[in-house]
């Protein structure tokens, strides 16, 4: 009887383990190309799965657009000689006589550095009284003290200067070489001469955001388009603020790829290869080729073009479906957009499950059979 029990011990070990995967199931890095197609709408599930091809790639090809409204582009730039608020003025005054109103006896001129044109725009220059300075030019506002001074002294010659002032600065802030606050000077009028006078950008220019805040108003644009598009190096004013920041969008990797991770944007317009290969690619020993899914909440107005029909509201719950083995599946996945917040999945082959089947089978099939050996004494 013992040899005989001994016997059938494995065929009954194998019989056991078959029962527990069928029973149990097996470990997998999510769902299957089945479990996912099960909760399609059109299996009475509450997600849309849609086959990517030339439509689809046409009609979801949306990014996020970046650029200056008209009140920006439009503006012209500002006149370096023209004097705001702020600004600091120098002023030297000659007379032609020995013992002036400003001049003693043993010179003939007089230095006035550093006179700031006050909150109202007004100045004060002795014996001239109080000037409008703001909006005028420098040499506005000399012959305006010339005409003043010449009242009451003969022929006095005026000469001033400008020296940048708290009404024509900008700041700047973020990945640039130099954080601080610049005056806006005849070489630094635009926004391109402004981030070069404060060392450039110090991140990977094609992933470089600028924000311009004017006042209320503000505007978004890529560092590269700034070079490329003439219009979108807008003319600076007093008190804007600069900051570059790097691209915050991001996409989820999962499933059969070389990373699962979150992962950031590398360029302006990501493609569903790229961000396969921006995670190592597809895993030559578990990935499934046909299965690699994109998941998103489509707006309304993409939904409607994608599934051809008008009756939905609100945002979709969209899988889209690449198959990378057909004739034309890597031209899709190349002209397919990833957007920002984007899930991308790869399904298990099914060979790797089947091979977790027979490992699971054998695995447990050798553990009781090493049971049975050592119940037996052998």
């Amino acid at each position: 009887m013992k040899s005989v029990s001994i016997r059938w011990a494995r065929p009954i070990a194998v019989v056991v383990a078959c029962a527990l995967v069928a029973s149990c199931g097996l470990p997998q890095v999510g769902p299957n190309k089945k479990q996912i197609f099960s909760g399609s709408v059109q299996r009475e599930g509450d997600a849309f799965v849609v086959a990517v091809n030339d439509r689809v790639t046409r009609a979801t090809a949306v990014t996020e657009a970046l650029g200056f409204s008209a009140a920006f582009q439009n503006a012209g730039q500002i006149g370096s000689d023209t004097i705001r608020a702020g600004d600091v003025l120098g002023l030297t005054i000659w007379e032609n006589v020995d013992d002036g109103l400003l001049s003693g006896e043993a010179a003939n001129s007089t230095i006035l550095e550093e006179v700031q044109v006050d909150g109202d725009g007004f100045i004060f220059v002795p014996y001239a009284g109080r000037i409008k300075a703001s909006g005028n030019s420098p040499e506005a506002i000399r012959r305006i003290i010339t005409g003043k001074l010449a009242e009451q002294t003969p022929d006095p010659q005026v000469q001033v200067r400008r020296i940048a002032g708290d009404g024509a600065t900008v700041s700047l802030v973020g990945a640039v070489g130099g954080q601080g606050v610049y005056p806006i000077e005849r070489p630094t009028r635009s926004l391109a001469t402004m981030l070069a006078r404060a060392g450039g950008v110090t991140i990977e220019p094609e992933i470089a955001q600028i924000t311009v805040i004017r006042g209320t108003s503000r505007g978004k644009i890529w560092f590269q388009d700034l070079f490329n598009n003439p219009e979108l190096d807008i003319a600076l004013r007093g008190g804007d603020q600069i900051l570059v920041e790097q691209d915050t969008r991001s996409f989820t990797a999962l499933g059969a790829t070389g990373a699962q991770a979150r992962v950031d944007f590398e360029s302006q317009n990501l493609s569903a290869l790229e961000a396969i290969a921006q995670v190592g690619g597809l895993l030559a020993s578990s990935s499934d080729p046909t299965g690699v899914f994109v998941l998103r909440n489509e707006p309304e107005s993409i939904a409607h073009q994608v599934l051809g029909r008008a009756d939905l509201i609100g945002a979709q719950r969209m899988i889209y479906v690449l198959d990378l083995t057909q004739p034309n599946g890597m031209f899709m996945a190349r002209d397919f957009v990833i957007r920002d917040g984007d899930t991308l999945y790869v399904t298990e082959a099914p060979f790797t499950q089947w091979n977790k089947v027979i490992s699971a089978i054998t695995g447990t099939a050798a553990s009781a059979g090493s049971l049975s050996t050592i119940g037996s004494g052998g």
